[in-house]
């Protein structure tokens, strides 16, 4: 599996040729964050289920500062932040809307965003401001329990299948017939 993940990942060798990142080859280049075994890589998909849900571009260096402070392989923790994208964004924000609901016991269903009107500007983004302020507290709510729920399902989920993996190759092994020394 660690072979497998690998030829997908960036190494540390592309750290070291990027001048952006020369800054930082102090902390970017520790041995934990690219070493990747089932701790490392269950750390890293929490990590990135986590920070996945923060909006707009910040996920990825949401994920590295997670990836740095809990020193779980960075590379895998960036790419998990790919499953939120244009296609999923509104269903997962969506789902996260309808969860804080429920969660603050909010009973009023979803209250759709005013209608755009050129003509009455000011007054449809003085509307809109308010609209935004009547959905932030379920939405944030939501947002927050949902990637914690992610986070925790896809650190449980990518230990259980590298165990299976791993029960797995010792089985394969142990039926190998052993040969001549």
């Amino acid at each position: 599996m660690r072979r497998y993940l690998a030829k997908y990942l960036p190494d540390q060798e592309t750290i070291r040729r990027n001048a952006y990142l020369r800054p930082f080859q102090s902390s970017l280049l520790h041995p934990r964050l690219w070493h990747l075994n089932r701790h490392s890589a269950a750390g890293a998909v929490a990590a990135g289920l986590f920070c996945g849900l923060i909006p707009g571009p910040l996920q990825m260096i949401g994920a590295a500062l997670a990836a740095l402070i809990c020193r779980v392989n960075l590379p895998l923790a960036l790419l998990v932040t790919l499953y939120t994208n244009p296609l999923t964004i509104v269903p997962l924000y969506l789902l996260a809307y309808q969860l804080g609901r429920l969660l603050s016991g909010d009973g009023a269903g979803f209250i759709a965003p005013p209608e755009f009107s050129v003509t009455a500007f000011v007054g449809w983004t003085e509307a809109m401001q308010a609209w935004m302020l009547l959905v932030a507290k379920p939405l944030a709510l939501g947002l927050l329990a949902l990637a914690c729920g992610l986070a925790v399902s896809g650190y449980l989920l990518t230990r259980a299948v590298w165990r299976l993996y791993l029960i797995r190759a010792w089985r394969r092994r142990r039926r190998r017939p052993q040969g001549l020394a």
